[in-house]
């Protein structure tokens, strides 16, 4: 296993989220991208029928979701939405 950390980057659409979310959303967030950033395949992949597209995962705690890409290239995970049930 490696130490690497992937560092995130947020879609566009994932910044606007973020800054909306009340303060212990956003805490939680960024502990989960924390967590994502230390095992970015350690969650459920998005479409499990999709063969290609296993570096698209869904990071989930509670009513807080990050959908995000792994990219191997850049070495870092693309967050493309932010989904909060609160």
């Amino acid at each position: 296993m490696s130490d690497q950390t992937w560092p995130a980057r947020l879609s566009p659409q994932a910044s606007k989220t973020y800054v909306e979310l009340p303060s212990h959303a956003q805490q939680m967030t960024i502990d989960l991208l924390d967590i994502a950033s230390r095992t970015p395949w350690g969650w459920p992949q998005w479409d499990p029928t999709d063969p290609e597209g296993e570096d698209v995962r869904c990071a989930s705690i509670g009513q807080l979701s990050l959908v995000y890409l792994v990219n191997r290239l850049a070495g870092r995970l693309h967050v493309i939405n932010i989904v909060w049930l609160g």
